[in-house]
């Protein structure tokens, strides 16, 4: 019995690894939709293992090694892939250039810089009730969310269509990776209303994106979520 309660929030992170290994796949293959329900499984087994951890008081030092390492796959690998898929037809050609190499191969920098993100993030005891820059399943969420939504609706071809626009985003999503930003995280300090009020209004106003552009509201949602973390900046602490 003991042993099981030491290793359900590990069996958990192994789950969460083993859906971002048949989403990395399916992604190579070109088939998005079973991509995204692996990417949503990851998300709550990524979520579970930590609050079974807390609520068990199973934490160990093997926890938080095996929860990098599986979110390195879920939400590095599968981020990265995602903008070289996206930047693959374009194949070594940027605004009229010829390069050496295929440019689908700087979509991979977000993977790069989620490893350095998470590396971070394991050595800083201060991201309780914020995070500094984007974390890792967030910036997946926009990624493939962007992604997903252009193949699924043809929704922001203008993006897709030039790969200026994509490098820009792959730069930027990984620079947001590793910012000193604070950005805002779904944990209660208080049950107190005035204690609240960015989380208050991220969530009001996620419900409303969501209800009105569904899919496509999915990376807009993200983009909320970043403009709500600047607005809030004083409050993050």
């Amino acid at each position: 019995m003991n042993f099981i309660k030491n290793n359900l929030a590990n069996l958990l992170t192994l789950a969460n690894l083993f859906a971002g290994c048949i989403g990395a796949i399916h992604l190579i293959l070109g088939d998005y939709q079973t991509t995204a329900i692996c990417i949503v499984l990851s998300s709550i087994f990524d979520f579970f293992d930590g609050f079974v951890a807390r609520a068990l008081k199973s934490n160990s030092n093997l926890g938080l090694q095996l929860d990098s390492l599986a979110d390195m796959v879920s939400f590095g690998l599968i981020p990265g892939l995602t903008m070289y898929k996206a930047l693959e037809p374009f194949g070594n050609e940027i605004a009229g250039l010829h390069l050496p190499f295929d440019i689908s191969y700087i979509g991979l920098l977000v993977t790069v810089f989620s490893c350095l993100r998470l590396a971070i993030f394991n050595l800083d005891e201060e991201q309780r009730y914020y995070f500094k820059g984007l974390n890792t399943p967030t910036n997946t969420v926009l990624l493939f969310g962007l992604y997903y939504a252009f193949r699924e609706t043809g929704t922001f071809g203008f993006l897709f269509e030039n790969s200026l626009f994509l490098i820009l985003l792959t730069v930027i999503t990984s620079w947001l990776l590793i910012s000193p930003i604070k950005m805002m995280a779904m944990k209660f300090k208080s049950k107190k209303l005035q204690d609240n009020y960015p989380k208050v209004i991220l969530l009001g106003g996620g419900i409303a994106i969501l209800a009105i552009f569904q899919t496509v509201g999915i990376p807009m949602l993200v983009i909320y979520y970043i403009v709500v973390s600047l607005v809030f900046q004083k409050q993050l602490k």
